[in-house]
């Protein structure tokens, strides 16, 4: 039984400390749209998500108001369209991408994630042609991501398909220099990349899924950073750090209660299953929802100090103890997220140069994903954003982790200057990169790096 003052402490979070639901993804397998013909495969895709997720935005929006609770984000995620789009040319995968787009258009949602490849262990011909088109595909869209695995912990790293990737953002952040570069921040470079996520730009229907499914991604960090703060000022006595990460525990396991009624609210209304909730501590650019603002609540008087890759170890494991605890369904990218962009504190620590991209890169070894929305100089080349790209792999895969890359070269800007992106999306200073153009002879041997003896690993 949930007692009164669950309930109270629930509807405060939801009132007052920007508790919302952050996402509501359906996930479509599109397989059987395949057809000989490029333009029978579009057809069909459209009809299918249009078919099953035509009710999609307005059942979100009933439950909302039922229950009060906020659902930002109505989006669709699909099955790898490298699988769906094999023996097609470059030409068709860009109308491919113009045909998820317009599907939605149609249904109203927010973004659709699938544009999408799976390259750990080599690169099909499938998948070379999709990230050939991958430039004109996001620029002709507005609502598709895309995002490529380019390593595991059981295959290692492509360093071949890492170093197109670095190509491809290079020229996507060109493609669209009158938004910011903003076409980068449509693409993700994983490893380990989870198959069932609700969360943009690296949402996927993967293998082993239903046929069409509901997942649910809740956010959090004001609800965490309230809550901090009502325990430090109950007791004069200073906590314990086990202490303050028992009280995220139990925020998030209500967190994650919250989100997983909105879910199977939804599913259930749609007649469809009800897959995993994602409680993942997802920052905005809202003053007092941020990750940062958690940090500096933990001891840290600034972001980037010593300590703060130890709170944020802390954040992410003790959110995924809460949210496991609190349903069997939690799964995809659980735990906390540091979206520089996103995230209206470490937005002001990249201002201040409290945090480089060093000490950045080191608190992703330990967060729930990775190099998030960094806005990083035009002027970076194309061999160094994939030497980057490889040092975050590499986290990943030696740690059995998802990590991510998500990166945004500037066209004519360089660091220090300021670029926004609106809503969601964020803003920030352009943090500098070091030793640009330095990374040339690594990246030039291309190849793999071999996957990690698990027997070895200490």
């Amino acid at each position: 039984m949930m007692r009164s003052d669950q309930i109270l402490a629930t509807v405060d979070m939801i009132q007052k400390e920007n508790l919302d639901v952050r996402a509501v993804t359906m996930g479509i397998d599109l397989l059987d749209c395949r057809s000989e013909s490029p333009l029978e495969t579009c057809r069909k895709i459209k009809e299918k998500i249009c078919r099953h997720a035509e009710r999609l935005v307005p059942v979100c929006e009933q439950v909302s108001a039922k229950y009060g609770v906020s659902v930002v984000n109505k989006r669709i995620a699909v099955t790898p369209v490298a699988y769906v789009g094999a023996g097609f040319d470059a030409a068709d995968f860009v109308d491919i991408a113009r045909a998820l787009d317009e599907a939605a258009t149609l249904v109203g949602i927010d973004f659709l994630g699938g544009f999408s490849a799976n390259v750990e262990n080599g690169t099909s011909r499938a998948a070379a042609t999709l990230m050939a088109a991958m430039p004109e595909a996001l620029a002709a869209t507005t609502k598709v991501c895309a995002s490529i695995n380019v390593g595991s912990s059981k295959y290692g790293i492509n360093m071949d398909a890492v170093a197109t990737m670095g190509r491809v953002i290079k020229e996507l952040a060109e493609d669209s220099a009158d938004s910011g570069g903003f076409g980068a921040a449509r693409l993700v470079v994983f490893t380990n990349q989870p198959e069932a996520n609700p969360f943009m730009a690296g949402a996927i229907h993967g293998p082993g899924q239903h046929e069409v499914v509901i997942n649910v991604g809740v956010s959090g960090p004001g609800v965490v950073a309230r809550a901090l703060e009502r325990k430090l000022a109950e007791t004069t006595a200073s906590p314990g750090l086990h202490e303050l990460a028992e009280v995220i525990k139990q925020t998030a396991f209500r967190v994650t209660r919250c989100g997983e009624l909105i879910g199977r609210q939804v599913s259930a209304a749609l007649d469809l299953p009800f897959g995993i909730v994602d409680v993942s501590l997802a920052p905005t650019p809202k003053v007092g929802d941020s990750v940062g603002e958690i940090l500096k609540i933990m001891g840290v008087d600034s972001i980037g100090a010593p300590g703060s890759t130890a709170i944020v170890a802390l954040l992410n494991d003790a959110v995924k103890k809460g949210g496991t605890f609190a349903s069997q369904s939690a799964g995809g990218l659980s735990g906390a997220f540091i979206p520089v962009c996103e995230d209206a504190e470490l937005a002001e620590a990249v201002k201040n140069n409290t945090l480089p991209l060093e000490k950045l890169e080191a608190m992703t070894s330990v967060c729930s994903v990775g190099l998030d929305m960094v806005a990083v100089p035009g002027s970076v080349d194309a061999t160094t954003i994939g030497a980057i790209i490889a040092d975050e792999m590499a986290i990943g895969m030696i740690n059995h982790k998802t990590t991510a890359v998500r990166i945004i070269p500037v066209p004519g800007k360089e660091a220090g200057d300021f670029v926004s992106f609106g809503g969601l999306f964020g803003e920030s200073s352009i943090l500098p990169v070091r030793n640009v153009g330095k990374s040339a002879r690594f990246m030039g041997f291309g190849g793999k790096i071999p996957a990690p003896i698990n027997s070895l690993k200490n």
